[in-house]
């Protein structure tokens, strides 16, 4: 166990006594006095802030070292209509071109995923990634085995997703089409450990989220896979066996990821603002 004690160091040639290092820190590990910062609580979640917020340098962590974060000169915000217009930019991509992703390319996109919010700074989300296409192909094949076993029970039978579920299941039958991951060269699989916390994943969407808006920037498209997501949920062996995980992790979420075929010219509506107030 670490010496919760021994967790900060301060510069107090450099320390001005503001104690923004205290003020942001979550759980209250840090406090201040006459002295300078110190400990004062027993639990750090490493999430950075007291190194981060320190406007002259003086202060560091040994969770998350000074020397490991990048100084900004200022805060990177986009204008209001640039980011409006970028978040509004973004579809769910379903058709692609067929062309490989760089395997770097990908690694980049994920890179800045773990950079999304995580409970308690909880982390933990690892990426099972897998580009080669005859997987991919029985991933879709035994994905439709399992939703055309799942139509012939709730919550899906007599539900109202049950006839265009149904439909799919018998396109893909008749055609070979792939409705259930579009044919996208890549797809990431983002994994937890099985004992991991409940928020996980909520986690992981936080993180998948991050990845889509990222890959805007880097010309990719990318699509939730609600298919995969629900036979993976489901602990459908013949899906389980293909991904060959680590017996103490468990799947998440899914996303395809793909260079887009078509390009989109208008930014879409969507239904009016609903709000509440409270009192």
């Amino acid at each position: 166990m670490e010496k919760i004690r021994d967790l900060i160091q301060v510069d107090l040639t450099k320390c001005t006594m503001c104690g923004s290092c205290s003020k942001v820190c979550p759980t209250g590990v840090i406090g201040i006095d006459e002295n300078g910062p110190k400990v004062v609580g027993q639990f750090c979640i490493s999430c950075g802030h007291c190194v981060a917020v320190c406007h002259c340098a003086a202060f560091d962590n040994i969770k998350t070292p000074l020397a490991n974060q990048v100084a900004l000169e200022k805060t990177p915000v986009l204008d209001e209509d640039t980011a409006a217009r970028f978040l509004r930019s973004r579809r769910s991509i379903r058709e692609f071109q067929n062309k490989p992703i760089p395997r770097e390319k990908i690694e980049k996109l994920l890179d800045m995923a773990r950079f999304a919010p995580t409970s308690g700074n909880s982390q933990g989300i690892s990426y099972h990634v897998i580009d080669n296409v005859d997987t991919l192909r029985k991933i879709t094949s035994v994905a439709i085995d399992w939703l055309e076993e799942a139509l012939k029970n709730p919550p899906y039978a007599g539900s109202p997703y049950e006839a265009p579920f149904s439909a799919h299941v018998t396109h893909y039958r008749e055609t070979g089409e792939d409705v259930v991951l579009r044919n996208a060269p890549c797809l990431v699989i983002p994994i937890v450990n099985k004992n991991a916390s409940p928020t996980a994943h909520d986690s992981t969407l936080f993180s998948l989220a991050y990845t889509e808006l990222y890959a805007t920037s880097m010309g990719l498209g990318t699509c939730i896979t609600g298919f995969f997501d629900a036979c993976a949920a489901s602990g459908y062996k013949p899906l389980l066996d293909i991904l060959n995980l680590p017996e103490d992790m468990k799947v998440t979420g899914g996303l395809m990821v793909g260079f887009p075929k078509y390009t989109y010219k208008r930014l879409v509506d969507r239904n009016p603002l609903k709000v509440t107030w409270g009192k």
